[in-house]
């Protein structure tokens, strides 16, 4: 790998995306490094690892950390690690992004806040600031929500359409320390392909299942081959019953081959080449409040 050449005054370091679910935070990392390397969809709990973008600029190297919503609602092992994985990215943190909606600021996004050590620059960003049509709202807004702690700087943003993340990346590169780059300059994730794939099939599952599913399904990567630009991904969706094995597979395997259709599309989009993909559903119950099995399918 070669790291590109750091000038005087580089600034390099972590910036972790931290706040409830479905806020818009792997939508934000996305749009601020230009490619999609987490997950998106509407179902709370998308989100289940450690994900990390880079971006890299002239004068600095971003490295954002997204994380997975914290969880409030369910004690089942799943959930405690996931609320493990925030607090762990929160300490080796440089800058914290704490995302909320704009016009809501509840419980679930104080408790998120309650968790954001002091002594790391935080910026509010209020995401979604398209949806709100009468701006003069958002002052006052941004005012109740910045009364709850000493905020760096505050950026209303909208993910989606991009709006203001330039604003918003010349806020974060403030607070850098300043360090040589860490990745290569056209590195856009530490995460390998194989993890990716997993990803990517994960998140087609919640989309066109949608809420029938329960979250606790995830996706096991058997088997990952490279011959020249061609991979071949075998893998298993794991579900908790028979039942929800009928709803990913669907009528006379509709819904499993339009699974398998789009994330083989989003694979070769981000890998650049051709993928082969087989996709088997598997039964697998009590995965998620099962400690060595969460390590055993990746999780921290």
């Amino acid at each position: 790998m070669t790291l590109p050449d750091a000038s005087p005054g580089f600034r390099c370091g972590y910036i972790a995306i931290v706040g409830r679910p479905n806020v818009g935070k792997s939508t934000l990392m996305n749009a601020l490094i230009g490619a999609k390397v987490s997950i998106t969809s509407r179902k709370a709990q998308t989100t289940r690892h450690r994900i990390t973008g880079i971006q890299t600029r002239e004068s600095a190297q971003f490295v954002y950390v997204d994380t997975p919503g914290f969880q409030t609602r369910h004690a089942n092992a799943l959930n405690k690690t996931l609320n493990r994985t925030v607090t762990n990215t929160l300490t080796a943190a440089d800058v914290i992004l704490f995302i909320i909606e704009a016009g809501t600021f509840g419980q679930a996004d104080k408790q998120v806040l309650d968790l954001l050590p002091a002594n790391v620059p935080c910026i509010l960003v209020i995401n979604k600031a398209d949806r709100i049509k009468d701006k003069a709202v958002m002052m006052p807004f941004a005012q109740q929500v910045a009364a709850q702690r000493d905020f760096t700087a505050i950026v209303p943003v909208s993910a989606k359409q991009r709006f203001q993340l330039d604003i918003l990346e010349k806020e974060i590169e403030k607070y850098l320390p300043e360090n040589a780059p860490m990745f290569g300059e056209d590195d856009i994730t530490d995460r390998s392909e194989k993890f990716l794939a997993a990803e990517i099939i994960r998140e087609k599952v919640f989309r066109f299942v949608g809420d029938e599913l329960p979250y606790t399904s995830t996706v096991l990567i058997e088997k990952f081959e490279e011959e020249g630009d061609l991979r071949r991904v075998f893998a298993a969706i794991l579900v908790e019953r028979d039942g929800h094995k009928a709803m990913v597979i669907g009528q006379k395997g509709a819904r499993l081959k339009e699974i398998s259709t789009q994330a083989r599309l989003d694979m070769e989009k981000l890998f650049g080449g051709p993928v082969y993909l087989e996709i088997w559903v598997k039964v697998k119950s009590g995965w998620a409040d099962n400690e060595a099995g969460l390590r055993a399918y990746g999780y921290e």
